[in-house]
Parts: structure tokens; sequence; C-alpha cells
């Protein structure tokens, strides 16, 4: 069975570990997250440091996911990791609906309820939370981010480090440039 450490502890954390636990196809050996001394165990599992000593962990698990939602922090530790020799699974919610026709990256976060339409794209370090919804051909570039009922129309595309937030939606065709952040419910159209 495959080894894996969760960075960070926060709730987007313990979310990716209790899918971790429920999927039961790797065995959580622990976390990282910048409260510790202080915290030293979720659920009974330990935070084995603070998350600059993440990659020393190497020994401990093949594996690590980048369980933080800031998407900068993400992908600066996701690249360290990386180089450290982790493997970086996704992570997706049984009960998510993912054509098998959809091009994952590598540390994707799918979360319940989300779906990932056919021919869609999803890039490196993405996190699709609760009920997100990325359709046919739409693209998600690394490390982009769906809040909760989040929504890509066909052929749109969310540009690297950008962020919808919680109800966003973005049209058919519509480009939402890098870095850029959607407030909830906000709505671009064509």
């Amino acid at each position: 069975m495959r080894h894996l450490i969760v960075i960070g502890a926060g709730g987007h954390a313990r979310s990716i570990a209790d899918i971790v636990l429920e999927q039961g196809e790797c065995s959580l050996v622990g976390f990282v997250d910048d409260a510790y001394p202080d915290l030293k165990s979720v659920w009974g599992f330990p935070v084995l440091g603070k998350v600059d000593t993440a990659a020393g962990l190497r020994g401990m698990a093949e594996y690590a996911f980048v369980a933080i939602g800031n998407n900068k922090v993400r992908e600066r530790l996701f690249q360290v990791l990386a180089d450290a020799g982790f493997g970086m699974p996704n992570i997706i919610h049984p009960r998510a609906i993912v054509s098998p026709r959809a091009i994952l990256g590598h540390g994707v976060a799918i979360m319940a309820g989300a779906v990932v339409g056919t021919e869609a794209s999803l890039g490196d370090g993405t996190i699709m939370n609760a009920g997100a919804v990325v359709d046919h051909d739409a693209r998600v570039e690394n490390f982009g981010h769906l809040g909760v009922n989040a929504a890509m129309a066909g052929g749109s595309k969310l540009g690297r480090g950008a962020w919808m937030q919680a109800g966003s939606a973005i049209g058919y065709g519509v480009e939402v440039p890098a870095g850029r952040i959607l407030a909830p419910g906000e709505a671009i159209r064509t």
C-alpha cells in the first residue's frame, strides 16, 4: 500500500485526509502543518513537523498531497516536494463524477459532488471543491481553484493560479486570466 503525507492540517487538508481514509488506497502516515508543535495530531494521526520540513520526510512516504487552498503557496510546495521525489497522486472523492475522457494533471483534488465533463482538462494542483463543475472541453490551468458550486461552461478556461470563489461562474468560451480572483457569485459572460 502506498504511504501518503498530507501537507496542511486545516479544513481542506482534513477533507483530503477524509477521502484518503474512505478510499483506503493509500495509508495515511500523517500531516505537516505550521501549527506544529502546538498541534500534535489530527484524528489520531501525527503532525510530523512544520511545512518546511516536509521534503525531508521522503523516507516515510512515497506520496505527498499539498492540501493548502492558497494557490501560490500550493504551487511552491508542490514543486519543492516533487523535487524531493514525492509522487503527487490525485485525490478524487468517490461521489464525484469524472469523465473517463477528462485529462487530469498531478496532485488534483476533486471533492464530493464535483463534475468533470468529457475532454475537460485539469492542470497540476487543481482544486475542485464540493459541487464545482468543469464542463466539456473546459480547461483549468495549473494550480487553478474552483470554490464550492463554482461552474465553468463548455470551452471556458481558468488561467494558472486563478480562483473562482464559491458560486462564481464563467460562460461558454470565456477565458479568465492567470491569477484572477472571482468574487463569490460573480458571473462572467462571453
